[in-house]
Order: structure tokens, then C-alpha cells, then sequence
């Protein structure tokens, strides 16, 4: 089976994520953080890639970019893998004991309106959601914290966002996701499907090949009595 089909065209805003083989822990400790921050900041001055939003978490990370040209995002997130495994594995001293990350990172287009600040919630709370920390903005490993201390190195990382944050933003992230959001969310991280109005998904989905990614996976079920047309 081939690859399933990825968008990756300048000027769209996209969800990226990768999990580490077998979801093992590969952020052990605060310096494997910092570690790959420090990737991210090398790959942003190596690609036009805007960086939005991210969060990184014990065994995966989450990025909202926007690419600057075509194809970008996927040289970015090349380097980011390869360079992340290569220094990994030279740390800790465990080349040729496989694979560090599952594959290539999943991403899926995101629609640059209030969909956007959806999508920038689900990236900035995850360290909250999995309750590693009383508030959102306190998870140091991600850009919601950059922001409310207003460090110096948000301002050097993230790009300015495309939509204005929605007022008291830190608590909106806190607060939890409605159950349509959520599921929404879930089938985009899973299938890649694009995450936007039902019109915008649809054209989308034609616009890059991604109607695959819309429909159930498996087999249709078949009909168990051949005498009745399905």
C-alpha cells in the first residue's frame, strides 16, 4: 500500500505530529526538550516555514505551520526527523536500536479562520489535557508559554498569527472542547482529513487529491444475502 496523499502547498496553515516508535518516551528529561527546540529553530532558519504554535510532549510533538513554498513543509519536517534521530541516538548512545519516531510525520490542512484558533487550542493545551501541568501556560515546552511570560524567544520563534487570539486566550485554552469540536479534531489527527467548514473541506479535499482520507478505512461490508441489491 502506498502512501496516503499529503497536502503541502504554500500559503496553507497545517497540523503536524509525530509519535515516537512504540510511543516511548523520547523527552526524558529537560535538556532532550531544549535539545529539540533547538532543531526547530534551526529548521525554521533553514525553511520558509511559519511557525504558529507547538507543543512538545514526552513521547510526540505537535506544530501549526504555514509553509512559504511548495513542498516546504515536508523538507522541514524531514530535517526535524532526521536530525532529531541522528542526535538522539548519539546522546543516549543507542544507534542501530531502531527506528526513534513511527514514520513520517501526519499533518492536515487547517482553514486559516476560527478553525485555525481551534486547532492552535488542541496544540497549546495537550500538556493540560494529559494533566502535566495546573494550567496550560505552564508547560514550558510549548508556545503558549513563550507567549503569556512574553519571552524573548517567542517573539525569535512564532510568527504572527493569521487571526487575532481570541480574547483571555490562556483560558480559552484551559477550557475544554465541545463534543463536535472534538470529535472534528479526532478524525483530522487520525485520517488527515482537512479541519474547516464543511464547504472549505470539500474543496480542499479536491484541491490536493484528499477524498481518501474522508472515507471510512477498510473494506465494504458485504451483503450478506446475495439476492438483495445493497
Amino acid at each position: 500500500m502506498g502512501r496516503p496523499k499529503r497536502a503541502d502547498a504554500a500559503g496553507h496553515c497545517y497540523h503536524m505530529l509525530n509519535r515516537a516508535n512504540l510511543r516511548a518516551t523520547i523527552f526524558k528529561k529537560e535538556s532532550d526538550y531544549e535539545a529539540f527546540e533547538k532543531i526547530i529553530d534551526e529548521a525554521l532558519a533553514r525553511y520558509k516555514i511559519e511557525l504558529f504554535a507547538y507543543c512538545l510532549m514526552p513521547s510526540h510533538y505537535h506544530l501549526l505551520v504555514r509553509p512559504g513554498e511548495d513542498a516546504e513543509m515536508g523538507r522541514f519536517g524531514h530535517y526535524i526527523g532526521l536530525t532529531h534521530t541522528q542526535r538522539y541516538h548519539a546522546h543516549y548512545k543507542t544507534a542501530g536500536m531502531g527506528h526513534l519516531y513511527q514514520g513520517r510525520f501526519k499533518s492536515f490542512p487547517v482553514q486559516a479562520d476560527e478553525h485555525f484558533l481551534t486547532v492552535a487550542r488542541y496544540v497549546e493545551r495537550n500538556a493540560f489535557a494529559s494533566k502535566l501541568c495546573d494550567r496550560p501556560e505552564h508547560w514550558k515546552f510549548g508556545s503558549l508559554h513563550h507567549w503569556s511570560s512574553k519571552t524573548k524567544t517567542f517573539s525569535q520563534r512564532i510568527s504572527p498569527w493569521p487571526i487575532r487570539r481570541t480574547s483571555n486566550w490562556s483560558q480559552h485554552v484551559a477550557t475544554d472542547f465541545s463534543k463536535q469540536e472534538r470529535d472534528q479534531l479526532d478524525w483530522s489527527v487520525k485520517r488527515g482529513v482537512p479541519f474547516g467548514s464543511e464547504t472549505w473541506v470539500e474543496h480542499v479535499a479536491r484541491t490536493f487529491e484528499l477524498e481518501s482520507t474522508m472515507r471510512p478505512r477498510g473494506r465494504p461490508k458485504k451483503n450478506p444475502d446475495p439476492k438483495v441489491a445493497p
